[in-house]
């Protein structure tokens, strides 16, 4: 899930810069000078700067300044501010920045108008349409994969190991200089949720060990320096991504396991959803604002009653002897371990100075972006289960 998943409208006065766009959640503020960078509430200056916008020619502020909406000393600092005539007797150059513009009265959704003419609608942060239709393709493949032939979805979940290793690996070269080994923890992950739904929890924890093992000697390979920091990353790999996912294979690997199954990713889709509507529509106070800016306390209540309503049908109409009570606990759980999963990746795009951890899938950023509310969820829904209705 994306930083802006549950963010409330921007506020009046607040203005993004144009070439970025808005985003629900991510307010902006202009520090005392205002020639100087824009920044992000809540994140690092050294971590967001704010574009520079260069010159084509001529002096800044001249009319070619003006027309493409540049910032410079002599013209507007944003582009949707708009430079006012001077008057008589009034100083030239001096912006007007309307904090509220009219609505429009040519549209009839209630969009506020920009100086250039344009409206503007709220914006979720991220392509809507390119999200839905990743989505709607991922969930065909996935429930297609999970009914007809179990050992296909367990392909399904290797692959999306491996990718989130080389995301998660990637940026850790790119960002920290961290060197984690990608081909041992790639095999080793899927020999982890192989044999997670083959042998069970003991297969999985000998694989996790001899990958971690594996980790430890192929850095050998390489100098000495930084090695005791590279193979702590790659230990802590190997835990946050394959092992986590190891638990829907065990899911999996029961008489009705594909129900589990369809039940853990449901309630997960569910609380994010139910986090982003009412966090967009009635998101006012922040959940965490030095981790993520975007979530609100009123996106967490809304993660919390989709979910147990979701857990509630599901445990009643889906799993064999389960009761809509134990969905309701069931669907708590998963709404507190899908914000503290998500939260805990959006602390590490942070430390790491990056939004999304991949472009792979359009309107979502990366697989791990996906998996981040997933995987901590995994072993959550796995314990309760089976205290509720036995290992199957």
């Amino acid at each position: 899930m994306n930083d802006s998943s549950w963010g409330a409208p921007p506020r009046a006065g607040l203005r993004a810069p144009a070439d970025q766009g808005t985003s629900p959640g991510y307010g902006w503020e202009v520090p005392p000078s205002s020639a100087g960078p824009v920044h992000e509430v809540g994140e690092a200056a050294h971590t967001r700067p704010m574009p520079t916008v260069p010159h084509a020619g001529g002096e800044p502020g001249d009319a070619a300044d003006r027309d493409r909406g540049a910032a410079g000393p002599g013209g507007p600092l944003f582009r949707d501010e708009r430079e006012r005539r001077p008057g008589p007797g009034q100083p030239a150059g001096r912006p007007e920045t309307p904090s509220d513009p009219a609505p429009d009265p040519a549209r009839s959704d209630g969009a506020r108008s920009t100086g250039d003419g344009q409206a503007k609608k709220k914006s979720a942060g991220r392509n809507l349409r390119a999200a839905i239709g990743v989505g709607v393709g991922l969930g065909v493949v996935i429930v297609a994969s999970l009914f007809i032939y179990k050992p296909v979805f367990i392909g399904v979940i290797a692959v999306a190991v491996v990718v989130g290793l080389w995301e998660l690996t990637s940026r850790l070269a790119e960002r920290k200089d961290i060197r984690v080994p990608l081909a041992p923890l790639a095999v080793g992950g899927v020999a982890m949720v192989v044999a997670g739904y083959v042998r069970g929890a003991q297969g999985a924890w000998v694989a996790v060990a001899l990958t971690a093992l594996a980790v430890l000697v192929w850095r050998m390979t390489e100098p000495p320096d930084n090695y005791l920091r590279d193979v702590t990353a790659g230990v802590f790999a190997a835990f946050y991504v394959p092992f986590l996912a190891t638990f829907v294979a065990l899911m999996l690997d029961t008489d009705d396991g594909a129900w589990r199954v369809l039940t853990f990713l449901l309630l997960t889709v569910v609380s994010d959803t139910g986090a982003y509507a009412v966090g967009w529509r009635f998101g006012k106070h922040p959940l965490a604002p030095r981790i993520s800016p975007g979530k609100t306390r009123e996106g967490l209540m809304g993660a919390v009653a989709f979910a147990m309503v979701a857990g509630a049908l599901c445990m009643q109409f889906l799993i064999d002897g389960g009761a809509w009570w134990q969905g309701l606990l069931l669907g708590l759980a998963v709404a507190v371990s899908a914000t503290l999963g998500d939260l805990g990746e959006s602390m590490i795009k942070r430390d790491l100075g990056i939004k999304d951890m991949g472009k792979l899938l359009p309107g979502h950023g990366g697989i791990m972006d996906r998996l981040d509310s997933l995987l901590p969820t995994a072993p959550v829904v796995w314990l309760l289960l089976v205290i509720f209705v036995g290992g199957g």
